[in-house]
C-alpha cells in the first residue's frame, strides 16, 4: 500500500517530559511495516521483537545474509516510543492502515519517564574480561585491573565491540599466537579491535583492511584511543606484503570468496584464524581453504566457531 499522510495530531511535541511505549503483536510479514509506519508517524524509537522471548517458544535469529530465508517471528511484538500526548487510538489506526493490517490490533502501553538517556545506554556496556589478562574497557569506565592489558572500545557503527562470540574467540586466539615483533594483518577489521589487540599483545607491523569506509576511521580513532601503532586502510586497494599472523572475522559467504586473497597473505610458516562461522558452516569452510592451508576448529562458543591453521 502506498505511504499516505498521517494526521498533523500525531506529530510529535518538541519537549516531552515523558514517552508512551506502545506494544503491539502481529505477524512477520507485517512487522517491518508496521515499524515503519510508527517511525513515518514521529515515533522516537520503534523495535521488532520476539513475541515468545522468554518462553520455550523463542526463535534466535541469527545468521549472514543469504543465510536466513524467513526473517523474523511469526509472532513478532512491535515496540514503538511515542509521545505521552498523542492520540493513541488514533496513532494505531493510522499505523495499521500503512502497514496494510485489515483490523486495528489490540495494544498495550506504559509511561516511560524522562531519563539521562546517554547515562542510561552507557550502564548497559560494561567492562568485557576476555583473559586473565585482557579486558575490553568503555571510555567512561574505569580499568577493573590497571595491570592487565585494556582494550579502551565504545559501541559504535564498526562491528567489533567483544560482546560477540566471534570477537571474543579471536581475542583469545590472538592472545595465545601473538608474539614480540609479529606481523598481523586483521582482514575486515571492523571497530579494529582484533589489531588494536595484536599491537598491545607485541605485534609489530600491524594492518587492519574494511570495505566500509566507516569501519576504517572508526578503527582509526580507536587505534589513536589505545595509543598504539596500527595502519588501517580501504581493503579495494592493493594490500601488499605477507604476515606471521591473519586473522578474518567476517561471515562464511565473504570468507569462502576471499580465500584465495586471504591466504596470499599468509607467510609460509604463518598462522591463519577465521570467524563468524556458524558451527554447522566449519566443514565447508574447512575444506575450501584446504586448497591454500589445512584449517580445523580451535573453539567454538554459542554456536559459532574459530577455525586456525599453519601454512606449509
Amino acid at each position: 500500500m502506498p505511504k499516505q499522510p498521517l494526521p498533523s495530531s500525531l506529530s510529535r511535541s518538541e519537549s516531552p517530559v515523558t514517552w508512551l511505549s506502545i506494544g503491539i503483536e502481529t505477524d512477520c510479514s507485517h512487522a517491518e511495516a508496521l515499524a515503519d509506519a510508527f517511525l513515518e508517524a514521529g515515533a522516537l524509537s520503534v523495535i521488532i521483537e520476539d513475541a515468545d522471548a522468554g518462553t520455550e517458544n523463542e526463535t534466535a535469529q541469527f545468521g549472514e545474509p543469504g543465510s536466513v530465508t524467513t526473517p523474523g517471528w511469526e509472532r513478532s511484538r512491535v515496540v514503538a516510543q511515542v509521545d505521552a500526548d498523542a492520540d493513541i487510538a488514533q496513532l494505531i489506526a493510522a499505523c495499521a492502515q500503512l502497514a496494510g493490517l485489515e483490523n486495528v490490533p489490540p495494544y498495550t502501553q506504559e509511561v516511560i519517564a524522562e531519563q539521562n538517556w546517554v547515562q542510561l545506554t552507557q550502564s548497559q556496556f560494561e567492562p568485557i574480561r576476555v583473559s586473565a589478562r585482557l579486558w575490553i574497557v568503555p571510555s567512561w569506565h574505569q580499568a577493573p585491573d590497571p595491570e592487565a592489558i585494556i582494550l579502551v572500545l565504545d559501541p559504535g557503527m564498526a562491528f567489533g565491540t567483544g560482546s560477540h562470540p566471534t570477537t571474543r574467540l579471536c581475542l583469545e586466539w590472538l592472545e595465545q599466537q601473538v608474539d614480540q615483533g609479529h606481523s598481523v594483518l586483521d582482514y575486515g577489521c571492523g571497530s579494529g579491535i582484533l589489531a588494536i589487540a595484536a599491537a598491545k599483545l607485541g605485534a609489530d607491523n600491524v594492518v587492519g583492511v574494511d570495505i566500509d569506509p566507516q569501519a576504517v576511521s572508526a578503527a582509526k580513532s580507536n587505534a589513536e584511543r589505545n595509543e598504539v601503532r596500527a595502519h588501517f586502510e580501504d581493503s579495494s586497494k592493493e594490500i601488499k606484503g605477507q604476515f606471521d599472523i591473519v586473522v578474518a572475522n567476517i561471515l562464511s559467504n565473504p570468507l569462502k570468496a576471499l580465500a584465495p586473497a586471504i591466504c596470499s597473505h599468509v607467510r609460509c610458516g604463518g598462522r591463519l584464524a577465521l570467524s563468524g562461522i556458524l558451527a554447522e558452516q566449519a566443514d565447508e569452510l574447512i575444506a575450501l581453504y584446504l586448497t591454500y592451508l589445512p584449517l580445523s576448529v580451535a573453539d567454538t562458543r554459542d554456536g559459532w566457531v574459530c577455525l586456525a591453521g599453519v601454512k606449509p
